[in-house]
């Protein structure tokens, strides 16, 4: 299965997270949980790129420019294609779409070749994105860069208030079905130079910073 939520299940995700960092330390996934979401390459949430709503790609049939278009996927799922119609793009990696566009086309040319290009990768604007909430001085959702880090995070949210409990903060990561809570302990990054929490940023990762008990 994806990694990916969908919008409303993440947006869930978010209004339970932020309501833990208000108020209390959270607890931290089983240790095989944390293991296994580290694991996960972090340049991208996906082995392969999945084709969504408001996606753009580039159609390109050899020795036909005639057929090769240009083409948003629309919000049923589908994209328009000379000759045969409309084509289902949601759920299908580019490589699976040019496959059963050449089926489609081997009843009007010879042997077709087609290849489809990623020109805009709209649907992953929100299921691509990383966030900080809680005890931070400026909550922030932004878009993910390969190799950012908590500490990058932290800093693009102007740091932690002064009722942070820092070495209590917690990584939300998404692991097949559920969220993995890996403790972070952003106290040591900043003030001991210990980095041994400085994770990389998955895309879709939530850092949650709690505020201390008083």
């Amino acid at each position: 299965m994806s990694s990916k939520y969908s919008l409303q299940g993440l947006l869930m995700s978010l209004v339970a997270i932020a309501f833990v960092a208000g108020c209390a330390a959270p607890q931290s996934s089983s240790q095989e949980a944390i293991n296994e979401a580290l694991s996960l390459q972090t340049s991208t949430s996906v082995d392969e790129y999945v084709l969504g709503p408001t996606d753009s790609i580039q159609i390109s049939v050899w020795r036909n420019q005639d057929l090769s278009i240009g083409v948003p996927v629309r919000p049923d799922g589908r994209v328009s294609m000379p000759l045969i119609g409309d084509v289902m793009a949601t759920g299908k990696t580019p490589e699976q779409l040019a496959n059963e566009i050449e089926q489609g086309l081997a009843s009007y040319i010879r042997e077709p070749q087609v290849t489809v290009v990623v020109t805009s990768m709209g649907s992953h604007e929100f299921s691509d994105r990383v966030r900080v909430t809680g005890a931070v001085n400026q909550p922030i959702s932004v878009p993910h860069r390969p190799g950012m880090t908590v500490l990058d995070m932290m800093l693009s949210a102007g740091g932690a208030n002064p009722f942070a409990n820092l070495n209590s903060a917690m990584l939300y990561r998404a692991l097949d079905d559920r969220m993995v809570a890996i403790p972070v302990r952003l106290d040591d990054i900043l003030n001991s130079g210990d980095v041994s929490t400085n994770y990389r940023m998955r895309p879709g990762d939530i850092l949650a910073v709690p505020e201390r008990n008083f």
